[in-house]
């Protein structure tokens, strides 16, 4: 099969906010196609080029490198949103050569009232959403009753699907969650309907491109949003996302056969960090967090809350290559546990005396795990450090280090062929030579 080897996704193996931007940023140079497959502007990638941060909710990663970039219809897709990133890019001066699927689900004023209210309603209970709206966009189109990238571009049918969806949901959200609109429908129309013409040129049977590209023997460049643990199915539920941040939820949300999937990027942080509500077995308290919170700026691309900060969690790791078939590992923020003593990983859990090797299915199952820890002894990389490691690659790597990533590699039978040491393009190295 022609273009078979030619395929790359890149897949987040923790709890999301593991570097997987980047990582796409240097990919994205040698491929000819980005693509996103799922989620929404719930989650953020940060790339970083000569000191200059470019932050991206929507768009592919891959923009900044110029590349086609296409938004595939497993995405909630918020085209305010998204001209705000488009418009943002313009001012310095990159220009997004882009394609939007017709299937794409988009997302409407009332799914923002809709997220907002659920969240109060829970109370101390609440999730923890972004309150974007993704989640009650992604409800609607399981309930069949969603608008979708096709009918925004065309003003009849977004005319009549408005007028339904407007008068339901203003019922739902005043009689059930006690929350008032303030737009009328009207306005919403208008608003939407200018960004259909906007964005009608960005139409692209998204499938269709990607299958031509892969035939022709092009380079094509797959990317989620979020991370493994917080799947919709096999993750912490309810503490979860509202899609699939799998690699097999790649081959839907684009369109695309399962056999085009060869090769299988995990991108690991080097220790664990969380968003948000839910079990975090390794999670080190406030006074432990603040060292790594601060030194990895571990504060959210999208909401900018405090992300909750642990260690290294193997038995999350073997399940998340359980699930998605892992050919590589990626291990980011490496340079952020520099200067720490002491170093642990948990290697496995006890749970009511019983060594557990996998992350548990369940949450009141997760809620009794008590990590075993494996100690490692600390490294530091200073900045004469990095250098070094730009100019001679991985030989150069303090043997400490070389420690703590060795026992990832062998836990997990997965090799590491990226190592990233910094948040620039260049303080990233594969095993013998940079890959940006």
């Amino acid at each position: 099969m022609k273009g078979f080897m030619d395929s790359t996704l890149v897949i987040g193996s923790q709890f999301g906010d593991e570097g997987k931007g980047k990582l796409v940023d240097c990919l994205a140079e040698k491929s000819d196609c980005v693509v996103r497959f799922q989620g929404g502007n719930n989650a953020g990638h940060t790339v970083v080029v000569d000191g200059k941060e470019f932050k991206l909710h929507l768009l592919p990663s891959g923009t900044i490198r110029k590349k086609r970039s296409l938004i595939g219809t497993g995405v909630s897709l918020d085209p305010r949103v998204l001209k705000q990133e488009i418009d943002s890019l313009k001012e310095k001066k990159i220009e997004v050569n882009l394609g939007i699927d017709p299937r794409c689900q988009i997302i409407m004023p009332w799914h923002n009232v809709i997220d907002i209210g659920k969240e109060e309603a829970l109370k101390e209970k609440n999730i923890g959403t972004t309150r974007r709206g993704v989640g009650p966009c992604y409800a609607d189109r399981a309930s069949r009753i969603g608008i979708r990238f096709d009918d925004l571009v065309d003003e009849k049918r977004l005319s009549e699907k408005i007028n339904f969806n407007y008068s339901y949901y203003k019922n739902v959200c005043e009689k059930v969650l006690g929350k008032e609109f303030d737009f009328t429908e009207e306005e919403v129309f208008q608003q939407y309907s200018a960004l259909g013409k906007e964005f009608k040129k960005h139409l692209t049977d998204v499938s269709i491109e990607v299958n031509d590209f892969l035939v022709k023997g092009k380079k094509v460049l797959f990317e989620g949003a979020q991370g493994t643990m917080l799947d919709n199915d096999f993750g912490t539920y309810p503490f979860v996302t509202s899609s699939h941040p799998i690699s097999g939820a790649a081959t839907i949300g684009i369109g695309l056969s399962p056999q085009k999937l060869k090769r299988i990027i995990a991108v690991v942080k080097a220790y664990t960090t969380r968003v948000g509500s839910g079990p975090f077995p390794t999670e080190l308290n406030e006074t432990e967090a603040d060292f790594l919170r601060n030194a990895g700026n571990e504060f959210g691309t999208t909401t900018g809350r405090a992300r909750r900060v642990g260690w290294l969690d193997l038995p999350m790791l073997r399940m998340a290559n359980r699930l998605n078939g892992f050919t590589e590992l990626a291990i980011t923020k490496l340079d952020v546990l520099s200067g720490i003593k002491k170093l642990l990983i948990a290697e496995s859990y006890s749970i009511e005396g019983k060594k557990i090797l996998e992350f548990p299915y369940a949450n009141h199952l997760i809620e009794k795990a008590k990590p075993n820890y494996i100690e490692f002894k600390g490294f530091v990389l200073e900045e004469k450090d990095r250098k070094e490691l730009r100019e001679e690659g991985y030989s150069v790597l303090d043997p400490k280090a070389k420690k703590y990533l060795g026992f990832i590699e062998k836990q997990l039978k997965v090799p590491i062929k990226t190592i990233s040491f910094g948040p620039d393009r260049i303080d990233t190295l594969t095993k013998g030579k940079s890959v940006c």
